[in-house]
């Protein structure tokens, strides 16, 4: 859906136009995963498919907020009466950073009339929640004039998702919204938020990177997600480190002997110790003019989110076996797990091929037919009108 729409729906809704129109994007993490709450290595990219939001100023401590993609009316809320937890809706997400916000002591904002869309497609482990977070905390931080940068606003968005909506999410998705830049995907380190942009540029090389959504829907807030959270800090705790961060990849074999009595705890620090392993291995590669080479280190890291970290599922599994086996140079599941996206990296010439071979893999095992695109590196949050 346009901008243009987007503005024309809001006016439709609140009668005035709105006072601007933002866009954020979803994103794909091309490798590091589960390790953001474990001060580690993250290089996502963002997504084409954004999150648009119309909003204009209200000065009477009032939120009113409506989504084209949900069924129901515009939805009022009082500012002073936003707490965590206190909403179970999707409006919680948007709800949620303007009490963050207003708890930094942003106590400007006065209220806001909010239209939404979306193209990020929900539950596929691509951040449509983030997407969602990081608009309205751009729109907001244009319309107030609060002054604050990317990093800010996606570290006060973090904070709405785990406080206000209760999810215990990293600080990768909203970063990778907010901070993302056109052909680049981005390293960040998740201990001091420092960036560094690395050029992808797939397509100047022969190549395309699908993405393929499962259709199998997924909650980062049920408790799965937190158990493998739980688990890290407990691993941390038992090997005396702040974050499993801290525990060198030449020095696993040995942290892991010391936890010979916890199974579960030494899968979950094998993965995140091998993982911050392979996002350095792959701004290696990319930066010494190797993208094909990081195909066979994205299959490792599929591996062991289905081995160690065990969050894949069949669908999933399906689709990174069919690719390798149709011709892909590397294939994963990306995103919190249990669900949601694959990636795949192929040749452009093969990308028809491995799409054909996944589609009718699904179809042999009675799976609900997958949506395949390709994956461009785009730009982050901004203001489109």
């Amino acid at each position: 859906m346009s901008e243009a729409v987007v503005a024309e729906q809001f006016k439709e809704l609140y009668g005035v136009e709105p006072e601007g129109v933002w866009a954020a994007p979803g994103r794909v993490n091309l490798i590091g995963e589960h390790t953001d709450y474990n001060d580690g290595f993250v290089m996502p990219f963002a997504l084409p498919h954004t999150t648009i939001a119309a909003v204009s100023r209200r000065e009477d401590g009032v939120l009113r907020l409506h989504s084209s993609d949900v069924e129901g009316g515009v939805i009022e809320l009082e500012l002073s009466a936003l707490a965590p937890e206190s909403d179970r809706g999707w409006t919680a997400y948007a709800a949620g950073v303007v009490w963050a916000l207003r708890e930094a002591g942003h106590t400007e904002i006065t209220g806001a009339d909010i239209h939404l869309a979306s193209t990020v497609p929900a539950g596929a482990g691509l951040s449509s929640s983030a997407a969602l977070e990081v608009v309205v905390a751009l729109a907001l931080n244009d319309l107030f004039d609060l002054g604050l940068k990317g990093w800010q606003l996606a570290r006060l968005c973090q904070r709405a998702e785990n406080v206000y909506v209760g999810a215990p999410t990293g600080i990768m998705d909203q970063t990778a919204s907010a901070c993302c830049e056109h052909g680049h995907a981005l390293f960040l380190d998740t201990r001091d938020l420092s960036q560094k942009q690395i050029p992808f540029d797939l397509a100047a090389e022969g190549m395309r990177l699908l993405v393929v959504d499962t259709q199998v829907k997924h909650s980062h807030s049920e408790g799965e997600y937190g158990k493998r959270r739980a688990g890290c800090e407990k691993g941390a705790a038992l090997l005396g480190v702040d974050a499993l961060r801290d525990v060198a990849y030449d020095e696993l074999d040995a942290a892991l002997s010391r936890l010979d009595d916890e199974e579960e705890v030494r899968r979950l620090v094998r993965h995140v110790v091998t993982e911050d392993q392979r996002v350095e291995k792959v701004i290696s590669l990319l930066e010494s003019g190797q993208p094909r080479a990081i195909g066979p280190v994205l299959v490792e890291g599929h591996v062991s989110l289905r081995d160690d970290f065990r969050i894949s599922c069949p669908e999933l599994d399906l689709v990174v076996d069919t690719a390798l086996t149709a011709g892909a140079l590397g294939a994963r599941m990306t995103g919190g797990g249990f669900g949601g996206s694959a990636i795949v990296l192929v040749e452009e010439a093969d990308a028809d091929t491995v799409t054909k071979a996944v589609e009718e893999a699904f179809a042999a095992a009675g799976f609900t037919a997958p949506r395949v695109f390709a994956a461009v590196p785009s730009a982050g949050a901004r203001r489109v009108l």
